[in-house]
């Protein structure tokens, strides 16, 4: 084969090469595109009311922490009895298990206690404690363990801080 032969069989075999790659590349691509995009997902998640969150927990599960620590009932039962973290306070119109918010009340909202547990809230710095009754879901900031309702608050004396470190026990 003379060297102007072997040229054109390299030329050729460079284009074939070049037009497998692009073909590859295309094909990549199109199959990217049949995904949902990212952004798309993140928006679908930011765009649920804060009740179709509460009828999809794995979603909730999926953005907000469980409490930092946890101590076990020593019979083995393994009902959540304390944990720590950080308490804020909220106001709302209407809570997850149906009520009406009452800011009068000593009530809070926890992301898995049942409605109805009564906590033992816990000011680690002052001592103070005030018991309230689970009546709504939440907090929806990551790294807070449990809100409570303003006159919660007050008697806790964390009106003026807004969050606080607390440790929270089972009463009931």
């Amino acid at each position: 084969m003379s060297r102007i032969a072997r040229a054109e069989t390299a030329r050729i075999s460079l284009a074939t090469s070049c037009r497998l790659l692009l073909a590859i590349a295309g094909a990549a691509s199109l199959a990217a595109c049949a995904q949902a995009p990212v952004g798309r997902q993140k928006a679908d998640l930011a765009g649920a009311s804060r009740q179709a969150a509460v009828e999809r927990p794995h979603r909730v599960a999926a953005l907000h922490p469980r409490p930092i620590s946890r101590a076990r009932v020593p019979n083995g039962d393994a009902k959540q009895t304390a944990s720590h973290g950080v308490a804020s306070f909220y106001s709302d119109t209407e809570t997850a298990s149906g009520e009406r918010f009452d800011r009068n009340e000593l009530t809070a909202a926890h992301p898995t206690l049942p409605f109805g547990t009564k906590l033992r809230v816990t000011d680690t710095n002052s001592g103070r404690f005030v018991t309230v009754r689970v009546n709504d879901r939440g907090p929806y900031v990551r790294g807070r363990v449990v809100d409570i309702s303003p006159s919660a608050a007050e008697a806790l004396g964390m009106v003026d801080k807004g969050i606080t470190n607390v440790r929270l026990e089972v009463v009931q």
